[in-house]
């Protein structure tokens, strides 16, 4: 994994522009601290900071291949995971390679089949080509967009890069937010809507999307996309077509020349999971070493309620003694999480979901010390419908998504200034009308099974983004790279199909995948019943962000107060609304301490 950085101007000469490029990418050495490399041509200009996983000699960036007199440059940040496969193909095809990265491989496949390039690919990409012959920038994100991509659009100039700050760094582009930025961090949330990057003019490369630029035109082409037809395979073929593509992609997912681990919470997805990779190490005669986080206190402060219906460690013990794992917990206390509050924010670029983003930099942060690569259960929920809402009637037919339904009061913490300019409630229901309007029904589709595929789109397409972005950030802050078997385009087309009641067979959620692990993990732990990933109970933790909360509050100069209803928010703060809970109140006040500071440390503009 790695960092990229981009310049591109039509009417400026790029070729004396390192000290620029070098500023974008010193922003994101944290995505790649192992080398950087750049790339100046007239009208190009390229830069790339590494992060060594595979072939340690010969994947160098930027990647530069002669084709007579002009040069095609390369700069790249994922994995492909089919790349032996596609390099004895170019082979074949007449395509000769120095190197045995994927890197190389990525390049030639562009050579040979221009743009469509992406459809050969199998993995986690985002990428910018520039084809000196055709004077053409390719920007290419990988089908669900795991991999980060961001550009945007200055005059003559196209600047791109792998997070927001690269884009920020570039004298051109300014730190400004408009109405329908405001709108997307306070009506929203984290949940971006795809494509936008909240700040004036930034975009994102949607996930499934290419983009091509020359000096007269911009074009955007979607090389993917979920097609719905009938499911005609019975149980058995699809749980033996879920088994297949998914122990074929965790075996393609473990080739790394750096260690490797998996993270575990005892749950089913991150369980199946290692239980494959663990199967794959004892064949070579290897010890899988696996993670899990867990909180100060956590036994005496646990609560019960419908996302989290017991303690995790327990079942990540239970699976680690299965699976002959060497495992390791990160413990963490209160005051660490407070402390590194605003760090997610800072790689992100963007207000996120405060401690349940926090925990997981400082476990990747943990991890780092003895390993450069992890698997992830991430998505699994999304692709197999394993949340309440599919199958909970005031969410599906709720006519927004789910996730706001049971968030009103947070508009009630807003001034009436910025609610009459954004219009949070009116915001929401055009962003949701759009997803709407995407959703490829089935005709014929039985009205519960139209509202669960509509669900199923609203997950894929703007919920599991965030989690996505969530857990990019979080790791490569670190200068960690987070695998993600789920989310393999393969497992996704096909379960798009499954019908709900197929895919929460034995009356269970995600039914169809506990008997696709059947002989990797104990009954027991495949019949554990859901739980969300943990956070801390701890009321330290909550006293702490309150009391910080309270003080931005007294602040005169704190750059939120003309967006919030100050009153609502000190009465919160001060734990004297019972209208909340205390979930809802330590989540709230998290929100609003990122985006203080936020509006604060990138000094932003707004333009309303």
């Amino acid at each position: 994994m790695c960092g990229i950085a981009g310049w591109i101007d039509w009417t400026r000469n790029l070729s004396e522009q390192q000290p620029i490029l070098k500023k974008m990418t010193d922003r994101i050495i944290h995505r790649g601290p192992d080398a950087d490399g750049f790339w100046f041509s007239e009208r190009a200009a390229f830069g790339h900071r590494r992060l060594i996983v595979i072939d340690p000699e010969g994947g160098l960036q930027p990647m530069l291949y002669q084709d007579g007199e002009y040069t095609i440059a390369l700069t790249y940040n994922g994995e492909l995971y089919n790349y032996k496969e596609l390099r004895k193909k170019l082979i074949e095809k007449g395509h000769h390679f120095q190197t045995n990265s994927d890197t190389e491989v990525l390049l030639h496949a562009y050579l040979e089949w221009k743009e469509d390039c992406v459809k050969h690919f199998n993995g986690i990409f985002a990428f910018g080509i520039w084809d000196e012959r055709r004077q053409q920038l390719m920007l290419g994100r990988d089908h669900l967009g795991v991999k980060p991509l961001f550009y945007t659009v200055q005059g003559s100039a196209i600047i791109f890069g792998s997070e927001l700050k690269v884009l920020l760094s570039h004298p051109l582009v300014k730190t400004e937010v408009d109405r329908e930025g405001l709108a997307e961090v306070f009506a929203l949330g984290p949940m971006r809507t795809p494509g936008n990057g909240v700040f004036k003019n930034v975009k994102e490369v949607r996930a499934g999307h290419y983009m091509t630029f020359t000096a007269n035109r911009v074009k955007t082409e979607r090389y993917w996309k979920l097609e719905s037809k009938e499911h005609t395979d019975d149980v058995d073929t699809t749980v033996q077509t879920i088994r297949s593509i998914l122990e074929d992609t965790v075996k393609r997912q473990l080739l790394s020349d750096r260690p490797l681990v998996t993270m575990l919470s005892g749950g089913l997805d991150s369980s199946g999971l290692t239980a494959m990779a663990g199967a794959e190490y004892r064949r070579n005669g290897k010890t899988l070493h696996t993670y899990s986080i867990d909180f100060v206190n956590n036994e005496k402060d646990f609560e019960q309620d419908f996302l989290r219906r017991d303690l995790d460690e327990p079942w990540v013990k239970r699976v680690s003694e299965h699976v002959g794992t060497n495992h390791h917990s990160i413990v963490l206390g209160a005051d660490k999480l407070v402390e590194n509050l605003l760090v997610p924010m800072r790689a992100r670029d963007l207000p996120g979901v405060g401690e349940l983003e926090t925990s997981l930099y400082l476990l990747f942060k943990e991890m780092k010390k003895n390993a450069t690569v992890a698997l992830s259960g991430e998505s699994a929920d999304e692709v197999f419908s394993g949340y309440p809402w599919f199958y909970q009637d005031q969410f599906l037919n709720a006519n927004v998504f789910p996730w706001n339904v049971n968030l009103g009061y947070f508009s009630s913490i807003l001034s009436e200034d910025l609610k009459e300019s954004i219009q949070p409630e009116l915001y929401q229901k055009q962003r949701f009308l759009e997803a709407l309007s995407e959703v490829p029904f089935l005709e014929g589709e039985e009205d519960l099974q139209a509202k669960q595929r509509q669900m199923s789109y609203m997950f894929i397409t703007r919920f599991l983004p965030f989690m996505l972005d969530r857990k990019d950030r979080s790791s490569m802050m670190t200068g960690f790279e987070v695998r993600v078997p789920f989310c393999d385009y393969r497992l996704v087309e096909y379960l798009w199909n499954v019908p709900f009641e197929l895919k929460s067979i034995d009356n269970i959620e995600k039914g169809i995948l506990r008997r696709a692990f059947e002989g990797y993990l104990p009954d027991d732990v495949r019949n554990r019943r859901k739980s969300a990933y943990p956070s801390t109970k701890d009321a330290a933790y909550l006293k702490g962000v309150s009391n910080w909360m309270v003080d931005v509050l007294n602040d005169p100069n704190s750059p939120i107060l003309p967006m919030i209803n100050k009153e609502r928010v000190r009465t919160i703060a001060d734990g004297n609304d019972k209208t909340i809970n205390g979930t809802e109140a330590r989540g709230l006040i998290d929100y609003l301490l990122q985006v203080n500071y936020w509006l604060k440390e990138y000094d932003i503009s707004v333009r309303i």
